[in-house]
């Protein structure tokens, strides 16, 4: 049995085998002119090698680091388009035939490590004069040892100026950092100090002690005056206003004045009458005196009598300045104990202040140290990256006195001649033909895979079993001798070899459409797949299986093919269709070879042909064969030109798809059996026509002519095979 990939090969050989052949020639043409091209001329290899160099003595970090970088020089840079026409330019070459000349191999580094493996770089260069090789080797190692030399001093440069850019800023943060803590330490250092050494601590409490002792004294000197209170009877006000009147001379003299005008006065008095002269001048006497002795008490005691409690009438006062020496003595020492504790309490209520104060200080300092160390670490901060700069372009400076390129040579160019071995003529046309049959036979199966066409059977099969679709069987070509214009094949010979397979699809589509399964739907996805070859066979097949079959063509946008079972079509009935369908005396047609077998002709072309399919003469058809006959089938227009079998559907049982090597697109089929079987509409299975199946003939029929017979390799005289192409619809 041949493989299905060697059947789709040859089918697509037969189609594209032109193409094939034209991707051959054109290989073996190419191979022919490679073939006769003469010998190149000699060509010589110049070889060389650099070096990973340091510096002799090295005493800065950074020049370390700037020759270990300089070790990391890929092949772009060093094969940069400037220094390949810098040398070309030199030596009067092409940069691009230099650049295309040269080749250089790098040292790998190991994978795990990181390391290098080598510190020897190769360089190669192919020239066709041997000198110019030599010559443009040296100088390409020189413009790279050069090249590595001005990339590490560009970068040492660029250090230095970076740095000196940025110190300036560092040094101006430096100080301003010192600054605020300079600021910061003459505000509160001695707070700060004043609370780690203790003074602190110990101001407070002798604050506490001194108002205890304030208290004390204060206490004492209450207990003396009240006492020296109980003694004159008067408070302290009063006593210093009594001691004050006593003390004022004048006061006293006033006073003396007064009892002598009093004394006249009770003397005259029992003499003469209150309006005599005399008692009336010593009654004006007296008044004055009294006036001018309440005028000085108040300037004596002062503040108009705000500072002590003067009595308003002249007898207070009189009582007020008679005090003897012993009792003003001892009102001086209360006045005078009382301006002692008034002291006295305004030290303690300063002693309380100071307290205060000095427990908020106390309070404040552990602030003041986390602001201190703060700052301080913000000095440290910014002098550890001024310092760290210093050094760095101290460091820097250093290595630029250092700094070398990080390459040498290594080896100096030698010059070898680059021996090849001849071309040989047929062994280049032999590669060439070999190619050729490759591309060729590659571009035909190319080509074949890209139509997105089933090519065999078994295509088609695996295609349906994915879908899991049921395959209710596989049809041969069939003859296409002697028949009409408008004619299809049929097994009208009870004797066919043909019938045998549709008698199979007959059967399986009963054993998978049950008892019920009068009105079976037959249609495809395109034309020409033998969609009305399989509904005329299966038709025949079921009437000589002894069952009532009527053949209903529904394809009203084609011709009918009803000729081909040696039936007429009505000429009148394109004129009227829906009367020819209403009628059933006149649109169903006996088929005179086969028995129990009829037919309704196709009246189309039909240009309304989705009106007629709903029209209610088509229901009333559809209505009355069910009950007349045992099986219809009914042959309808392919899924992509119209939607005429979805509208005949409703009337059916079940459907059937024609699928059919080299005419079915396998996106068509797959695309129609998921809206068939999505919608429910009862889809049963498909059927395989045209397949490549070969037939034995049997040895009653060897005599038959072989020009009736395909010229496929493989058929003998004892068993012909037949697999000719069908003109199917």
């Amino acid at each position: 049995m041949t493989p299905p990939i060697v059947k789709r090969y040859v089918i697509a050989f037969e189609k594209y085998k032109w193409v094939g052949l034209a991707s051959f020639a054109l290989i073996v043409a190419g191979s022919t002119v490679v073939a006769i091209q003469p010998e190149p001329p000699p060509t010589y290899v110049a070889d060389s090698a650099l070096t990973y160099s340091r510096p002799p003595v090295s005493f800065s970090a950074t020049g370390s680091e700037i020759q270990q970088q300089g070790q990391e020089l890929n092949e772009e840079v060093l094969l940069s388009d400037q220094l390949v026409e810098n040398v070309a330019t030199k030596l009067n070459i092409k940069p691009r035939t230099l650049g295309a000349s040269v080749a250089l191999k790098l040292p790998k580094k190991n994978a795990r490590t990181g390391q290098l493996e080598s510190n020897i770089i190769d360089l190669k260069y192919r020239d066709s004069d041997p000198k110019r090789a030599q010559e443009v080797l040296v100088e390409l190692m020189q413009a790279m040892v050069k090249l590595s030399s001005d990339i590490n001093t560009g970068r040492l440069r660029a250090i230095i100026e970076k740095i000196n850019e940025r110190l300036p800023q560092a040094k101006a943060e430096l100080q301003a950092a010192e600054k605020k803590l300079e600021i910061y330490d003459r505000r509160e250092r001695p707070a700060i100090l004043a609370a780690e050494n203790g003074s602190l601590l110990s101001a407070v409490t002798n604050s506490q002690n001194q108002q205890r002792i304030i208290q004390q004294t204060i206490t004492g000197i209450d207990a003396q005056i009240r006492s020296i209170q109980e003694k004159l009877g008067l408070n302290v006000g009063q006593a210093y206003v009594s001691s004050a009147l006593s003390a004022d001379p004048i006061i006293a003299g006033l006073r003396t004045q007064l009892y002598q005008t009093e004394s006249q006065i009770a003397l005259l008095r029992k003499d003469l009458r209150p309006e005599h002269p005399t008692m009336i001048q010593l009654q004006r006497q007296k008044q004055a005196t009294e006036e001018l002795l309440q005028q000085r008490a108040s300037e004596v005691v002062g503040g108009n009598g705000t500072a002590a409690p003067l009595a308003g009438s002249i007898t207070g006062i009189r009582a007020q300045s008679n005090l003897d020496p012993a009792r003003q003595q001892l009102a001086n020492q209360m006045v005078a104990l009382q301006t002692q504790r008034e002291t006295l309490q305004q030290q303690l209520a300063q002693q309380v202040r100071e307290e205060l104060q000095l427990r908020q200080e106390y309070s404040q300092i552990p602030n003041k140290q986390l602001e201190r160390s703060r700052l301080e670490q913000e000095v440290a901060l910014r002098k550890a990256v001024f310092d760290q700069m210093q050094a760095k372009l101290t460091d820097a400076r250093t290595a630029e006195a250092e700094t070398v390129s990080s390459f040498s040579i290594a080896r100096l160019p030698t010059v070898t001649a680059d021996a090849k071995a001849a071309k040989s003529v047929p062994l280049t046309l032999g590669v060439g033909g070999f190619l050729g049959l490759v591309v060729g036979g590659g571009v035909i199966f190319l080509l074949g895979s890209l139509e997105g066409t089933f090519r065999t059977r078994e295509d088609i099969r695996d295609s349906l079993k994915q879908r899991e679709v049921a395959l209710l069987g596989e049809i041969p070509l069939m003859p296409v001798d002697d028949l009409p214009p408008e004619g299809i094949p049929v097994v009208l010979s009870s004797d066919s070899l043909y019938l045998e397979f549709y008698e199979k699809f007959r059967s399986n589509l009963r054993r998978l459409g049950g008892q019920n399964l009068k009105v079976v739907l037959i249609t495809s996805t395109s034309a020409n797949e033998g969609k009305t070859t399989s509904a005329y066979n299966l038709g025949i097949a079921a009437a000589r299986a002894g069952k009532r079959t009527l053949i209903i063509e529904t394809d009203l946008r084609s011709p009918s093919r009803c000729v081909s079972l040696r039936v007429n079509p009505d000429p009148d009935a394109t004129i009227e269709p829906l009367r020819y369908y209403g009628s059933l005396s006149e649109c169903i047609r006996l088929v005179p070879d086969v028995e129990n077998l009829y037919i309704i002709p196709s009246p189309g072309p039909v240009r309304q042909s989705a009106a007629v399919l709903e029209s209610s003469e088509i229901r009333r058809l559809m209505e009355d064969v069910r009950e007349r006959y045992d099986l219809v089938i009914l042959d309808t227009n392919p899924l992509s030109l119209s939607n005429d079998a979805l509208l005949i559907q409703p009337y059916s049982d079940g459907i059937v798809l024609v699928a059919r090597p080299n005419y079915t697109q396998e996106n068509m089929l797959g695309e129609a059996i998921d809206q068939l079987v999505e919608a429910e509409l009862g889809l049963i299975g498909t059927i395989v026509n045209g397949a490549d199946i070969t037939i034995s003939l049997p040895p009653s029929n060897e005599s038959l002519s072989n020009e009736s017979l395909s010229e496929e390799p493989g058929i003998t005289d004892e068993a012909a095979e037949i697999s000719v192409g069908a003109n199917n619809n």
